[in-house]
This record gives structure tokens, C-alpha cells and sequence, in this order.
């Protein structure tokens, strides 16, 4: 039996080409989705998903995200920050290119950032980050099942450790 409070699907919606992937995830699982974006986006008519338009600020999305994300809830973003305070509260952080933020891996994927943004202000690099491809699509998917399904499983054990129905 499914537990009765299953994970909450966010997604950090703003540029985020894998929501049509998400949806479908999601749906299998019977998991609500929230996608957070600076502004409003077209979502499909579903119950199940909904769309929180936030202010302009730059970390807006981030924050209400963060605000909002339980233990053993799933987080799709591209942002390490984000991340890391998601997998601080115990929910699960995947990239949009399917590579899971972990906490053995925040601390690095953090100093790398920061590294790379620094080279950029001091204008030692002009390039972003490689395109999107079709495998990183099917990485996605992957981590994804893999990631609800942890999350449901963590969701059902502190339900019954809390001695809940």
C-alpha cells in the first residue's frame, strides 16, 4: 500500500527542459509537482500540478523552494546552492542533466562553483556549460525513478517510526 503523505515533486522551472519528463515521473508515482518559476510558464491541467509564480529576485524560486521542501521530498534543479540547502533538509536534489546531488558531492560540486564563478569575474573563462543532449534526458529519467523511489521509501519508513498509519 502506498503511503498516504508521498513525496512532493519540486522543480526549479525556470529554463528547465525536463519538465515533461518530470510530469510523466511524477504521475506514475502519484507524487504532487510544484514548479517555481520568476513567471508564469504554461503547466498542464492536472490537479496534481500546480505552478507558484514568485517575486523577480534573483534567488526567489530558490527560496521559496527551500522554504517549502520536506525530508523525502525530490528537487529538480541546476542550481548547487539550491541543492545543498535541499539535501540539508533531507530531501533528494537532482540536476536537470540527471546527475544526483548527494552529500558526499555538495561540498565539491559548492567549491567548484565558486571556483568557476570567480574565473569568470576575473575573465579566465567565457564558456557555460556543454548543451543539453539526448542522454542527459535518459540520465534524467533514471535518476529520477531511482530518486521518488528512495524518497517514498524514507517517506513510509518515518511514517511508521512516527507511528502513523
Amino acid at each position: 500500500m502506498p503511503p498516504k503523505d508521498p513525496p512532493h515533486l519540486y522543480i526549479d522551472a525556470d529554463a528547465c527542459p525536463v519538465k515533461d519528463e518530470a510530469y510523466r515521473v511524477a504521475a506514475r508515482h502519484g507524487l504532487m509537482v510544484t514548479l517555481v518559476a520568476n513567471r508564469f510558464i504554461a503547466v498542464p491541467r492536472d490537479d496534481a500540478i500546480r505552478l507558484q509564480v514568485v517575486g523577480d529576485g534573483p534567488d526567489a524560486a530558490d527560496d521559496w523552494i527551500a522554504d517549502h521542501v520536506e525530508a523525502d521530498d525530490v528537487v529538480v534543479t541546476a542550481d548547487i546552492p539550491l541543492a545543498a540547502r535541499c539535501l540539508a533538509k533531507g530531501a533528494a536534489a537532482i540536476g536537470t542533466t540527471g546527475k544526483p546531488f548527494t552529500k558526499d558531492s555538495i561540498g565539491s560540486a559548492l567549491a567548484s562553483r565558486e571556483l568557476m564563478s570567480h574565473l569568470r569575474e576575473i575573465g579566465q573563462i567565457t564558456g557555460g556549460p556543454r548543451p543539453f543532449a539526448p542522454k542527459d534526458r535518459s540520465r534524467f529519467l533514471q535518476e529520477l525513478e531511482h530518486a521518488v523511489a528512495r524518497a517514498k521509501r524514507g517517506r513510509a519508513a518515518r511514517r511508521s517510526l512516527e507511528g502513523a498509519p
